[in-house]
């Protein structure tokens, strides 16, 4: 669940203290408009962690307790927080009210949880956009880890009833047949992953991705799961339909970084995460 959903969650069941980095001088642990949140039950997101993550729950606590508590606070990351980051943090801290108990965790979002959205959600350009084909054991795996992360996730598959329930609002699961149609949708600049349950449709949509890169060239990266097998069969299928060397050239098979190895969903999607977070920090 992404922590915004859990938040959103929480405040149904009480209030909640939201705590936030303001400013970072030298250098922090997270940077400006990182937050997390603590309630009478549990603490949601990061700060950073570390020392000064113990002194901001301790803060929060206190407001949580009704203490009269000053809404902001400067750190010093040196020697008396055993941090040695060498920076200055400084934080908000601000008491969240109780959702009114006639609400529904999940009716739409009241006039504070559409502000908190608005103001807690990364801007758009720092977020990883993905497009997902497939929603089997590997593409599950994946999903679990982009909930987590600073994505914008579209993802596809040709099969009813495949997506679990409960997504977080930054991933946007559709049914598409045929699915490589989806392929226009796709947001430009995406990373696409192609993965489903049928060789035929992994090809398909292949296909519709290069024609879509000779057409608009927008599609950052093209990863296709399997073996050097599979690509060599499906390179000598799309040099039949016309596409080049070049073209080919653009499409990353096997998928994933080097030296994680295992064959396990968790890996391999732990694998292709991580190779398309540095492809992108890498260009942007």
């Amino acid at each position: 669940m992404a922590a915004l959903d859990e938040l959103q969650l929480a405040l149904h069941d009480g209030p909640a203290v939201l705590v936030q980095v303001t400013r970072v001088q030298g250098s922090g642990p997270r940077e400006v408009g990182a937050w997390m949140a603590l309630t009478p039950t549990r603490l949601i997101a990061t700060i950073g962690g570390g020392h000064l993550e113990f002194e901001a729950i301790a803060h929060a606590k206190g407001l949580l307790e009704g203490q009269v508590l000053p809404p902001s606070r400067s750190f010093a990351l040196g020697p008396s927080l055993g941090q040695c980051c060498g920076g200055v943090v400084d934080l908000s801290f601000e008491l969240l009210p109780q959702r009114p108990q006639h609400a529904l965790p999940d009716a739409l979002p009241d006039e504070l949880l559409d502000e908190l959205r608005q103001r807690l959600s990364p801007p758009e350009a720092s977020l990883l956009p993905v497009g997902l084909f497939g929603g089997g054991h590997v593409g599950r795996a994946i999903i679990e880890l982009l909930t987590r992360l600073p994505s914008r996730v579209q993802w596809f598959d040709s099969r009813d009833e495949v997506f679990p329930s409960g997504l977080p609002a930054h991933v946007r699961a559709e049914h598409s047949e045929p699915v490589q149609a989806a392929v226009q949708e796709l947001a430009p600049g995406s990373r696409v992953l192609i993965m489903s349950f049928s060789h035929a449709e992994d090809l398909d949509v292949l296909a519709a991705c290069l024609l879509r890169q000779r057409a608009r060239g927008d599609l950052a990266f093209i990863g296709l799961i399997g073996s050097k097998s599979k690509w060599a069969s499906f390179s000598a299928r799309l040099r039949e339909r016309g596409f080049s060397a070049t073209e080919l050239a653009q499409v990353t098979c096997p998928i994933g970084l080097a030296g994680i190895a295992g064959k396990q969903p968790e890996l391999i999607a732990l694998a292709v995460v991580a190779q398309l977070f540095l492809s992108w920090q890498c260009s942007v």
